[in-house]
């Protein structure tokens, strides 16, 4: 008789995982392009939390995993869709702070420095919060910033 290894940590797939992403996925087809960047914040943020659970923990592969996987998010995602010709000083602004939130996350990493992950998460969260508000008025705010302290 053989088993097939056992993947542990960040990396571990399973039933439950492969529903998620099912579910991940109907959500990004089916969503319109401001849902999208709702879903590029909240999966930053997420990311920042399983890293601030690692760094807690002394996961070092497990934070490294998952702070890469936040500053993928920022800078491939959120950073790239600014339309900068168009968005002018407001477009060249959130560049800035996205590179602000990276240089936070890669210092976090760096110096194991928890300070520098809440701040990227504060960071992000309060502009996924102002996103929020502005792509969908009248919807109730579903910040994820509670997760970090203040």
């Amino acid at each position: 008789m053989t088993y097939s290894p056992t993947r542990r940590g960040p990396q571990r797939a399973g039933p439950a995982q492969a529903y998620a992403n099912i579910g991940l996925e109907t959500k990004v087809l089916s969503a319109s392009p401001e849902q999208l960047i709702t879903l590029l914040f909240d999966g930053a943020l997420a990311a920042i939390a399983k890293a601030r659970l690692y760094l807690l923990n002394g996961n070092i592969e497990g934070r490294g995993l998952a702070i890469s996987k936040a500053i993928d998010i920022v800078d491939s995602g959120l950073k790239a869709s600014l339309d900068m010709e168009a968005g002018g000083e407001l477009a060249s602004n959130l560049a800035a702070t996205y590179d602000l939130a990276i240089r936070n996350l890669l210092l976090a990493n760096l110096n194991v420095d928890i300070e520098k992950l809440d701040l990227a998460a504060r960071l992000l969260g309060d502009i996924g919060d102002a996103w929020r508000t502005t792509a969908a008025p009248g919807k109730p705010n579903t910040s994820k910033t509670e997760l970090f302290p203040v």
